[in-house]
C-alpha cells in the first residue's frame, strides 16, 4: 500500500468525517473503520502506512487491535496513532505499553493531527 494510506478506525462518522476532509485535503487515501474487528481486517489485507485508532470502539478495542497488529510481522510496522477522549496518564501509558508510535486527545486541532502523520510517515 502506499505511503500516503491511512486507516481511520472510529466509531464517531463525524470524526471519521472531519479527519477524512483534512487528510483527504493532502491527497491522504483514506480507509475507514468503524470498529476493531473492522480495523484489524483492513490493515490485515490494505496494509495502510499509518492507522489513527480509537482507543473505545464497539467490540475489539483500540488497545486490543493496536496489540495484535504490533506483535504480527506482517503488520508491525505500520505506524499507529491512538485517539481518545481521556487525557489521563494511565490511558497514555497503556497506549505506549500497547506499542502505539502515539497518542492524542480529542477534541485535538485537524493541522496538529496533520503534522504527527507527517512526522511519522517522513
Amino acid at each position: 500500500m502506499s505511503k500516503r494510506t491511512v486507516l481511520l478506525a472510529d466509531d464517531d462518522p463525524g470524526l471519521r468525517r472531519l479527519v477524512g476532509a483534512t487528510l483527504g485535503a493532502e491527497s491522504f487515501q483514506i480507509l475507514s473503520a468503524d470498529d476493531g474487528e473492522e480495523a484489524l481486517a483492513i490493515a490485515r489485507g490494505e496494509h495502510p502506512a499509518l492507522i489513527l485508532l480509537d482507543i473505545n470502539m464497539p467490540g475489539q478495542n483500540g488497545l486490543d487491535v493496536c496489540r495484535e497488529l504490533k506483535s504480527d510481522p506482517a503488520t508491525a510496522g505500520i505506524k499507529i496513532v491512538m485517539l481518545t477522549a481521556s487525557g489521563a496518564e494511565l490511558d497514555r501509558r497503556r497506549a505506549f505499553e500497547a506499542a502505539a508510535d502515539d497518542y492524542v486527545v480529542k477534541p485535538f486541532s485537524p493541522i496538529a493531527l496533520l503534522d504527527k502523520v507527517y512526522a511519522l510517515l517522513s
